[in-house]
């Protein structure tokens, strides 16, 4: 029987926090700013990079939630990333925290002398729900006069952000009505979007669905492959390692590059040998579960019901269904 075990981090990143100004309709993560307003601590951030070091992985981004939301929180991270000797790829912004260009070109150089290199800008239909277009270009405008770098996500959209108006905020609805009904769809092909978190909903009319049982008769294997994955991997503020883009499944740091005990991980290690259908059988047997809804978009769709509803009936521990707020904030 294969080992599940975390060996070599290859590429991720350090989510300081989940709390946020926007509860965008795509996150994978379900950050809103009904998260309770907790940031990753210096001792925290320390050990994790530690972690990510010692498993052979030497540069992270820093990501949220929304990190410039605590600015002195987020200038300890970048020092101490420094010291510990893992560069700072990016920060991640959705730039909500812009005000005027005084401001904001301060704020960045402050962050400079810290260790900011890099911004990493959000730039889509889904942040400008809820953040004006002026404010991102007001971010970039300061990051290029401080001499940060800007990492735009995605470029594609401002040629389409740019024919609204800048000082305001539009739904998915308006986006629709300028440029057609197809536009939500055809964001798949424009985004890299995980099909998970928030992103379930918001694109569940507009893709093809299947019934628990097909989905599990056509998924008989295990979810190695996504368990192992480190080419995207994240720790987050309460020193949960998250296992590939599974949101919502967590193993402790200090568990990292030891085999995982199945009395402690039980839903991960059902999942990592028998993947979907393991779970769905332990549900049943264990809480006499049936599906919600009578079809699904894919394996991960029913998964995240299923773990949800552990979590309703206080089943997994708090090892490995956690944080327990992204169950609560969909």
């Amino acid at each position: 029987m294969a080992e599940f075990r975390i060996k070599r981090l290859v590429s991720g990143g350090l989510i300081t926090n989940y709390f946020c100004v926007s509860s965008c309709r795509h996150c994978l993560y379900n950050c809103s700013p009904y998260w309770e307003k907790k940031y990753i601590s210096s001792q925290t951030a320390e050990e994790n990079l530690r972690t990510i070091r010692k498993l052979g992985c030497s540069s992270v981004h820093i990501g949220g939630g929304e990190p410039l939301l605590r600015l002195e929180e987020l200038g300890d991270v970048l020092q101490i990333a420094m010291k510990v000797g893992v560069a700072v790829e990016y920060v991640e912004t959705n730039s909500s925290w812009f005000k005027d260009p005084d401001s904001a070109m301060a704020l960045l150089l402050n962050l400079r002398k810290q260790g900011l290199q890099t911004l990493l800008v959000s730039i889509s239909p889904f942040h400008n729900e809820y953040i004006p277009f002026s404010r991102i270009q007001g971010v970039i405008e300061a990051a290029r006069r401080t001499g940060i770098g800007i990492f735009p996500w995605i470029s594609d959209f401002i040629a389409d952000l740019s024919e609204l108006d800048a000082a305001g905020t539009h739904s998915l609805k308006e986006f629709e009505e300028r440029f057609g009904q197809d536009y939500v769809t055809h964001l798949l092909q424009r985004y890299w979007i995980h099909m998970g978190g928030r992103a379930l909903e918001t694109f569940r009319p507009y893709l093809a669905e299947k019934s628990a049982q097909e989905i599990c008769d056509e998924n008989s294997g295990g979810c190695a492959a996504e368990l192992l994955n480190t080419r995207h991997f994240h720790l987050d503020l309460f020193g949960n390692y998250i296992p590939g883009l599974c949101s919502g499944l967590s193993i402790k740091r200090e568990d990292l590059g030891k085999a995982l005990p199945a009395e402690k991980y039980p839903i991960l290690t059902t999942l990592f040998h028998e993947g979907i259908r393991g779970i769905f059988k332990m549900a049943q047997e264990e809480f006499d579960y049936t599906p919600a809804k009578d079809s699904y978009i894919n394996k991960c769709d029913l998964c995240t019901e299923i773990r949800t509803f552990f979590v309703q009936n206080d089943f997994g521990g708090s090892a490995e269904l956690n944080p327990k707020e992204f169950y609560k904030n969909s």
